[in-house]
């Protein structure tokens, strides 16, 4: 039987993995553009 706490703690599993996945992608973005700054700063 499937209950609705089963639904929400899955929800939720769903949730976190969106959310580590957000984070991680923002990390990145900084990182990126802080090695596109330093290129620009060299030129």
């Amino acid at each position: 039987m499937y209950t609705i706490e089963m639904a929400y703690a899955r929800m939720r599993e769903l949730q976190d993995d969106a959310n580590r996945s957000r984070a991680h992608q923002s990390a990145e973005r900084r990182a990126e553009a802080k090695a596109a700054r330093a290129r620009a700063k060299k030129r």
